[in-house]
């Protein structure tokens, strides 16, 4: 038989990585729609490039953004660290793939303003899972590890004022 013990910390695993998918699904779904408006404002991008580039925002974004920022740092800079990932990397890559280095950055500050508009939203939902996991034990030292030491002046040793003296 289960152990009522692992069998929940078995279904909360479940539920934290159909948490996972869905918020990925999420970012997927938006770096699509926020690509292709951005995109083929400017471009005639492709299906293929529209894909890619969400791809590749949607991973580093995840990544970086939400699994590593998102809980050491907080929701403010998480935001901003995604928007300068989705930013940067579609300004360089659409230049190279899409030869207009000025006109993209157009695309991309749409992109990315989109994306970052709805990853508010998906910061609440990935936020409501670190809380859970919080709870079970896991929580940042977000304090300074330092501390003021106090003390007494003790006179100095005999032999140290013996040398003193000579000097």
């Amino acid at each position: 038989m289960y152990d009522s013990c692992q069998f929940d910390q078995t279904v909360m695993e479940e539920v934290s990585l159909v948490r996972h998918i869905i918020a990925l699904g999420i970012k997927f779904l938006t770096g699509v729609v926020a690509f292709a408006a951005g995109l083929d404002l400017f471009f005639d991008a492709t299906f293929v490039d529209i894909l890619s580039f969400s791809f590749f925002a949607t991973f580093f974004t995840y990544l970086l953004g939400d699994l590593i920022i998102l809980p050491a740092l907080g929701n403010a800079k998480a935001l901003a660290a995604e928007f300068a990932i989705t930013y940067m990397s579609v300004w360089i890559f659409g230049s190279v793939l899409l030869n207009g280095y000025l006109q993209i950055a157009w695309g991309s500050i749409i992109a990315a303003s989109v994306i970052t508009a709805v990853e508010v939203l998906v910061h609440r939902f990935i936020a409501s899972d670190i809380k859970e996991n919080a709870a079970e034990g896991f929580e940042l030292n977000r304090s300074f590890a330092f501390a003021t030491e106090f003390s007494e002046e003790n006179p100095a040793p005999e032999d140290m004022k013996k040398d003193d003296s000579e000097k």
